[in-house]
C-alpha cells in the first residue's frame, strides 16, 4: 500500500515539473559585470533578458529604473548622465521575479574601444619593455574587457569576457597598444578608463564593418562589436591595415565605411583615432605608399586621427613594430588634443599642406609644425626627392627654413613635383619641436615610380642612387 502511494506521489510530481513553466533568471550580457567602467557624461543604456512580460527592476545609487520585459524577452532601460567616479566603486542590482543580479566595484569614467589585426592584438608581454611595464601595472582605475576570436554569421548577442581590474596578472595578455593608449589617458586625466580590446591577427578590415542600411555585418563584427552595442563608449581605436595593403587609395573608402557603420549602431559620432601602418620590406610593388595615401585621406573624415610612426621601426623584416608603448601614446595625443579639449597638447606630426616653386628649388608647407621643424637624428632631412614635368624623381637635398623645407636637386633645373618617404623601407628623420615624425607624402597624381630602395646621391639618405619615373 504504501508503496502505490509512493509511486503515485512520484508520477504527480513528475508530471507537475514536465508541465510548469521553465523558470527564466534575468540575464546580462558579459558587458555588464562586476569591476566595469560605465561611460560618463552621457546616457547609458543596460540591457539584458528575461521572461516575457517580466518586471525588471535597476537600482545604482539613488537611482531606480522599472521596465517590463518584450515579448521576446529582451529589456532594456536608460541611466541618466553620470559624473566620473572619485572614489571607490558602487553596486548595481537588478532584480526580476525570480532572480536577481548585484555587481560590485563599478566605476564611471571614459570607455574606448581598440580593434583591428595583429598589432592591435599584440600584447603587453611581447612589447618593447613589457616586462617593466606589466610589474607597475597596479591601476586600480583602469578596467579590462578582452574580446575572444570569434566569427559569427548574424550578429551576436553575448560574447565569453568578463572586466578585470588592471593588475600585473591581468595585463600581460591585454592589447599593448590600447592599454597604453588608455594609460595615458587615465594618468593625465584622473579618470576611470575601461577598454574593451577586439582584434584578430590577419584580419581585413571588411568582418569588422558594418553592411549599409543594416545592423548586420562582417562576420568579426557580428561575433566581436554588435555584442557589445550599444554600451556607452567615449571612442574607439584602430590599428589595421596591413591586410589590406593591396588596396592602396581605395583603403580610404574601406575605412569611410567602417567608421560610418559603427557610428551608425552606435548612434554617436565617435570619435576614431588610428595608426599609420610601418615600413616593412614584405610589401611588394607600391603597395605601402599607396595604402599610405588612403590612410591620410581618411584624415577627411570627421572627427579621426592618425598616428604616424615610420620612426619606431627597429627592423623593416618584422611586420610587428614593438614599441607599442610609443604608439599608443601618440594616439592618446589625438584624444587629449581632438576629444578632451586640451589645447596646448601636440597631436600630430607635420603634415603636408602646400608648396610653391622657387627658380630651380620647391618650398614645402606643413601643418602641425608646433612652431619649429628639425631632423631626429640631427643629421640632413633624408628620404627627399624631386621631379619635373618628365616624371622623372631624383634624390633631393631638403633645407628646413623656420617652418618650411626646400628642396631641390642639380638634376631637376625646373622642378614641378616632390615625394617624401615614398617607399617600403622609408625611415625619414623629419619631425617637428614635439618630436614627432611628419607623415609621408606626395605633391603628384602620377602613378607609379615608387623608390623601393633607399635613395642616397645626397647627404642624409642611403643606399642606391637610382632615380624613379612617376608617369
Amino acid at each position: 500500500m504504501n508503496t502505490r502511494v509512493l509511486l503515485a506521489a512520484l508520477m504527480a510530481s513528475l508530471v507537475f515539473s514536465v508541465c510548469a513553466p521553465a523558470r527564466s533568471d534575468v540575464k546580462l550580457p558579459s558587458v555588464f559585470g562586476s569591476h566595469m567602467v560605465l561611460q560618463r557624461d552621457m546616457p547609458v543604456p543596460v540591457w539584458g533578458w528575461a521572461e516575457p512580460g517580466e518586471e525588471i527592476t535597476l537600482r545604482f545609487g539613488s537611482m531606480k529604473k522599472t521596465t517590463k520585459a518584450d515579448e521576446q524577452g529582451n529589456w532594456r532601460v536608460v541611466l541618466k548622465k553620470l559624473k566620473a567616479s572619485k572614489k571607490r566603486g558602487k553596486q548595481m542590482e537588478i532584480t526580476g521575479k525570480n532572480s536577481s543580479i548585484v555587481l560590485q566595484n563599478i566605476l564611471i569614467g571614459d570607455v574606448w574601444v581598440g580593434s583591428g589585426q595583429s598589432n592591435m592584438e599584440w600584447s603587453v608581454s611581447g612589447s618593447r619593455k613589457g616586462g617593466d611595464m606589466i610589474r607597475t601595472a597596479k591601476y586600480p582605475a583602469i578596467r579590462l574587457f578582452l574580446i575572444p576570436k570569434v566569427q559569427k554569421g548574424a550578429p551576436d548577442r553575448n560574447v565569453n569576457a568578463s572586466w578585470k581590474v588592471c593588475t600585473p596578472q591581468t595585463v600581460p595578455s591585454f592589447s599593448a597598444v590600447l592599454y597604453y593608449f588608455g594609460l595615458k589617458l587615465q594618468t593625465d586625466l584622473k579618470v576611470p578608463m575601461g577598454l574593451i580590446a577586439s582584434s584578430w591577427g590577419g584580419s581585413r578590415i571588411e568582418p569588422w564593418t558594418v553592411h549599409a542600411n543594416s545592423n548586420a555585418g562582417g562576420g568579426m563584427y557580428n561575433g566581436m562589436i554588435a555584442p557589445i552595442v550599444p554600451f556607452a563608449i567615449k571612442g574607439a581605436i584602430w590599428y589595421q591595415g596591413e591586410s589590406n595593403v593591396g588596396n592602396g587609395l581605395g583603403y580610404h573608402d574601406l575605412k569611410k565605411n567602417l567608421v560610418e557603420g559603427w557610428r551608425r549602431v552606435w548612434k554617436q559620432e565617435l570619435p576614431f583615432y588610428y595608426v599609420q601602418i610601418a615600413p616593412w620590406s614584405g610589401y611588394g610593388g607600391g603597395q605601402l605608399p599607396a595604402l599610405w595615401e588612403g590612410q591620410t585621406k581618411s584624415l577627411t573624415i570627421p572627427d579621426t586621427g592618425m598616428a604616424v610612426i615610420t620612426d619606431l621601426v627597429d627592423n623593416v623584416g618584422d611586420i610587428h613594430p614593438r614599441m607599442k608603448l610609443e604608439v599608443g601614446r601618440r594616439l592618446a595625443l589625438w584624444a587629449l588634443a581632438r576629444t578632451y579639449g586640451k589645447k596646448k597638447v601636440v597631436f600630430s606630426g607635420p603634415l603636408y599642406k602646400s608648396m610653391e616653386v622657387e627658380g630651380n628649388r620647391i618650398r614645402l608647407h606643413f601643418a602641425h609644425t608646433a612652431g619649429k621643424l628639425g631632423s631626429r637624428d640631427g643629421k640632413p632631412l633624408s628620404e627627399f626627392q624631386i621631379a619635373g614635368s618628365d616624371g622623372q624623381f631624383y634624390p633631393a637635398k631638403a633645407l628646413i627654413d623656420k617652418e618650411t623645407v626646400l628642396v631641390s636637386a642639380a638634376e631637376v633645373q625646373s622642378p614641378t613635383q616632390v615625394r617624401f618617404g615614398w617607399h617600403k623601407l622609408a625611415n625619414p628623420n623629419l619631425l617637428n619641436k614635439a618630436m614627432l615624425p611628419a607623415s609621408p607624402f606626395k605633391t603628384d597624381n602620377w602613378s607609379g615610380g615608387t623608390a623601393e630602395e633607399h635613395v642616397s646621391s645626397v647627404p642624409g639618405n642611403s643606399s642606391s642612387g637610382k632615380t624613379t619615373s612617376g608617369k
